[in-house]
């Protein structure tokens, strides 16, 4: 992978281990769980209370080393998937209902080295250094063999992260390149990569995104934009002000959140029709580069790394969107990637 401003830089070798601390603030679910990986030689899920409590470490079967993507982990249902780059290889988790407890359950093979996962229309979708694979899901799990693929429009190492529209997935390649790909009826990757219409001259970088209905927020970190991407056609495009490198965003209701890495800090836009308006430059600042954010049902969690170590910051996230600190935990790694928010048994969508 590329190393970029928004990327948490070269494998470390380091085993990951956390210390947590807690916050007082009152909770939108305590029950949930947040889940990073530790990204390194001997991949590791990191399971995390809301506290920021170490609950447990899961071996993933495979080897990380995947940097300057996001949607490194995606979760669906009773179901996780988490990136393992340096093996080639996608690793299933389950969760039984009633149980706390995240269970191992088998390695899916990649055409290439992934960096992103995304569920949707009964599949998972791997997007690899040069090509997004679909592979679905039965009562069996997720199948070992992928039922679509397609090349990357540039497929040079730069890709950064997929995301699920209508009919469509979308992707982002940081060699300047926002394209889409058509999904059949059954939900598989089928034909081939395109670039969407209207991408901005000054396109420098796109990086994450946030997908919803048929719209998809894209970064351009390194122009300091945020673009919509609606019917395979850039629509609008909002600067990011003060903040510098909107790298990974997540959506959740009428805001849209975005990491800025070099800016140590996270902004708010409020986001509807075609119009996507900055609330706030400023919700939160970290002592490290923000490198993946995640957010739903009221709480919101952010990767960042410095120095020798990356943390976990767990936020309640008022109807306002204003984020209050609830837990924190530190990982002796900057290696850490992908977060994922598991939300208890009640929430109908897990």
């Amino acid at each position: 992978m590329k190393k970029s401003a928004c990327g948490i830089g070269l494998l470390s070798l380091i085993i990951a281990g956390g210390v947590a601390a807690q916050g007082t603030s009152p909770s939108g679910d305590d029950q949930a769980l947040v889940v990073t990986a530790s990204n390194t030689t001997h991949n590791q899920l990191m399971v995390y209370n809301t506290a920021g409590a170490l609950l447990e470490q899961l071996p993933t079967g495979g080897a990380g080393g995947v940097s300057g993507n996001a949607g490194g982990i995606a979760q669906d249902h009773d179901r996780l998937a988490v990136v393992n780059f340096g093996s080639g290889n996608v690793s299933i988790f389950g969760k039984d209902r009633g149980h706390a407890a995240l269970r191992f359950e088998k390695l899916v093979p990649a055409l290439t080295n992934p960096v992103s996962v995304a569920f949707g229309n009964h599949h998972l979708y791997i997007l690899t250094a040069s090509y997004i694979e679909s592979h679905r899901i039965d009562r069996y799990g997720v199948e070992a063999a992928a039922d679509g693929e397609a090349k990357l429009v540039i497929g040079d190492g730069s890709a950064a992260q997929v995301g699920t529209l209508r009919g469509q997935l979308v992707i982002s390649e940081k060699s300047n390149a926002i394209e889409t790909v058509n999904l059949d009826g059954q939900g598989a990757v089928s034909g081939a990569t395109m670039l969407v219409a209207h991408i901005p001259a000054n396109v420098n970088a796109p990086f994450g995104l946030a997908t919803r209905g048929n719209d998809a927020y894209v970064t351009i970190a390194h122009a300091n934009e945020i673009s919509l991407v609606r019917h395979d056609a850039v629509l609008a495009v909002t600067g990011s002000g003060t903040q510098s490198a909107p790298c990974w965003v997540t959506l959740d209701g009428p805001f849209l959140f975005s990491a800025n890495s070099p800016s140590k800090s996270v902004s708010r836009y409020a986001v509807y029709g075609e119009k996507i308006i900055q609330d706030a430059a400023v919700v939160t600042t970290f002592n490290g580069n923000p490198t993946d954010i995640t957010y739903r049902n009221g709480l919101a969690a952010v990767i960042d790394a410095n120095g020798s170590v990356s943390h976990v910051s767990i936020f309640d996230v008022d109807g306002d969107g204003n984020f209050t600190l609830k837990g924190l935990a530190t990982i002796n790694s900057t290696a850490t990637n992908g977060v994922a928010i598991v939300p208890e048994d009640r929430d109908s969508s897990w």
